[in-house]
């Protein structure tokens, strides 16, 4: 059945929340800069740009972004098209649970029976006919009252990833895949993940909530009452938003209440069998973008010039890069700053990051 004639599906709401700033990419995303403004794959759309039109068919204009003061100028710019009300500034990062919980307050304005998908700005998705096949069954579970997660289905025993225990199956009207939630569990290390990837009871948790807006405050009020009275009042009064957002408890959604909620019964996941990255680091990305033992060029190939070399090399700073006889190699070059590193140690970039930091140099970062 073709996803694009089924149409727009009725009372749902896009939430992209756009935040973070991506320390395993640095220098490419920074605090000022993150990776969801970026362009990653050559696609010639930012991460953001290709999240909002993989949501269209299913929201229409329905959609509000939630992003940072610092980012909301750029997000505007790519988004021409975007509503004077589909953009919500947070003053300060302040975790996942109270940007999503406010979207929630005001979208309940908005709509009472209105139904909210939250899904970050920067993953990419390779099939969006059967992720938004999976949001249609997560829609459908949601109108029961649950809170409903999209499991990924896992391509190895992932560390960098929390993983979703599958419960019993559930029998719900259009959602033939939809299953109870057992308990959200912590990024494992490398033998528990081989275990749960063997299993097959597993699924990678990949921050995709869809959920009535009514249902959400009701859970925010049982699970985090400070916070859930705290969205309320912006909602009621935006005027205070700069006065209470400090004050908000900084936590992520999946703290806040999907685990808590799934220990109580009251959490479903739709398995999802599309290809999803959240490009977490170079080696990730670099997985993405080639299957072939050879350099991966983010950007102008005329720049790069590698002579028996694999790895990844982002040349942006104008100039020239070039490698010989280096394997699994990854080179950044900006105007103001250059990593070096490998492909193993990716991971470890965001301790550069720290570094410059403590040492007061948080201009490039």
């Amino acid at each position: 059945m073709s996803d694009v004639s089924e149409g727009p599906i009725e009372g749902f709401w896009a939430v992209i929340p756009a935040g973070g700033s991506g320390t395993r990419l640095w220098p490419l995303s920074r605090a000022g800069s993150p990776k969801f403004l970026h362009d990653l794959t050559g696609s010639g759309w930012s991460l953001l740009q290709g999240t909002v039109d993989r949501l269209a068919p299913l929201s229409q204009e329905r959609l509000l972004i939630v992003t940072g003061l610092r980012h909301s100028h750029e997000v505007r710019e790519q988004l021409p098209d975007l509503g004077i009300d589909s953009l919500l500034v947070e003053p300060s990062p302040r975790e996942s649970m109270p940007a999503i919980g406010l979207a929630a307050a005001i979208l309940e304005q908005r709509d009472p029976d209105a139904i909210i998908g939250s899904f970050a700005a920067d993953h990419i998705i390779r099939d969006d006919e059967s992720f938004r096949s999976s949001v249609r069954e997560a829609v459908a579970v949601a109108r029961t009252g649950a809170l409903v997660t999209i499991g990924i289905e896992p391509t190895g025993p992932a560390t960098g990833f929390g993983y979703i225990k599958l419960g019993a199956p559930l029998d719900i009207d259009g959602a033939p895949r939809a299953r109870g939630v057992e308990s959200f569990v912590e990024k494992p290390d490398a033998d528990r993940a081989q275990r749960y990837v063997d299993s097959g009871d597993y699924r990678w948790n990949a921050g995709m909530f869809v959920v009535r807006a009514a249902v959400l405050l009701d859970m925010l009020d049982h699970y985090q009452p400070g916070l859930a009275e705290g969205v309320r009042s912006i909602a009621d009064n935006p005027l205070r938003l700069t006065e209470m957002w400090p004050r908000l408890t900084e936590i992520a959604i999946d703290k806040a209440i999907a685990e808590p909620a799934a220990a109580d019964g009251r959490v479903a996941v739709i398995p999802g069998d599309f290809d999803w990255d959240d490009i977490g680091d170079f080696d990730s990305l670099a997985a993405l973008l080639t299957d072939t033992d050879g350099i991966t060029v983010l950007g102008n190939d005329t720049l790069v010039v590698a002579e028996q070399s694999t790895g990844v090399i982002a040349p942006r700073s104008g100039r020239l890069v070039a490698t010989l006889g280096v394997d699994d190699i990854i080179v950044i070059d900006t105007p103001d700053a250059v990593l070096v590193t490998r492909r193993d140690r990716a991971q470890d970039v965001k301790l550069v990051v720290q570094r410059l930091k403590s040492e007061g140099r948080g201009e490039l970062v």
